[in-house]
């Protein structure tokens, strides 16, 4: 296992320990307070630390040496933990989105004490530092996992704040309605962070661009035996861009000559996209036009 793989499995690690103390205070609370929001909230931070799970099974996997079945490598396991992460994130969003309709049939009034707000503002204040630290970290590691959990933990902060907004608005005096109201709306971010997700996840494994191709071509171009650059192609993830590429070069220009250039070129892909960048050059005639 690399070292940038052990680092995303202890940050993992660490997320996951937060977020289990989260979920089990929120649902705790939302049970004892009968608070459908705050209870849906609790299930929506506990998907998180399922998510955590599903990424620590991803990288370890991800991590697996190439080997003859996957001369690529197992990159795309931590792709796919993310897109099952999607996929457990839309199965949550429904249960949600149906208990709230439940709460409309039948109404109740939430039992609101100063000690439940306290604690959602604690968890208010956790979900904040984990996703922060947690995007760093996907930045830093360039880890593909913790940016997609980061944004859907960053989700939990936004449901927090507006689950603090509805039991502070009923200990005022606004019907109970509101309660169910606000699951509804713990629902709709719990769909937007699935979704966000599935565009991440899905571009990468259907080989979307991920570099524009006159930006590639313009690397090339700095190299004054390179004529012109064309077919230009890249897929992969952040981390590990996988590119290829046409140049043409002088008819004339011995092999050795072509190595050279085209190591030369990978080296410079590499400077500016990320050391794992991989390039494949195919090498055409270019003929002066007199």
């Amino acid at each position: 296992m690399n070292n940038n793989i052990k680092k995303v499995k202890n940050v993992l690690l660490i997320i996951l320990f937060a977020n289990v103390f989260v979920a089990v205070l929120k649902i705790v609370i939302g049970s004892i307070a009968k608070s459908a929001s705050l209870t849906a909230d609790g299930f929506h931070s506990l998907s998180d630390g399922a998510s955590n799970i599903v990424g620590l099974v991803g990288i370890w996997f991800a991590s697996k040496p190439v080997d003859e079945d996957h001369p690529y490598g197992h990159g795309k396991f931590e792709t796919l933990a993310g897109l099952f992460i999607g996929g457990m994130l839309t199965i949550v969003g429904v249960n949600v989105i149906t208990k709230a309709f439940q709460k409309f049939n039948n109404p109740v009034t939430p039992n609101i004490t100063l000690e439940g707000i306290i604690a959602l503002f604690i968890t208010l204040l956790v979900n904040i530092f984990v996703s922060k630290v947690e995007y760093r970290e996907g930045k830093k590691l360039s880890s593909q996992i913790l940016i997609s959990d980061s944004l859907h933990t960053k989700s939990d902060v936004y449901v927090s704040i507006g689950v603090i907004i509805t039991l502070i608005g009923i200990k005022l005096g606004l019907p109970p309605i509101i309660d169910p109201i606000a699951s509804l709306v713990v629902g709709g971010f719990i769909f937007h962070a699935a979704y966000e997700i599935f565009v991440d996840t899905s571009g990468v494994l259907v080989d979307k661009a991920v570099i524009n191709p006159e930006k590639i071509k313009n690397i090339a171009l700095e190299f004054e035996e390179v004529k012109d650059a064309h077919k230009i192609r890249s897929r992969g993830a952040e981390d590990e861009i996988y590119i290829d590429l046409h140049i043409m070069v002088d008819a004339y220009m011995s092999v050795e000559d072509s190595h050279t250039l085209a190591t030369n070129i990978e080296n410079r892909v590499k400077e500016e996209l990320g050391e794992n960048s991989q390039v494949i050059l195919h090498l055409e005639p270019y003929y002066e036009v007199r």
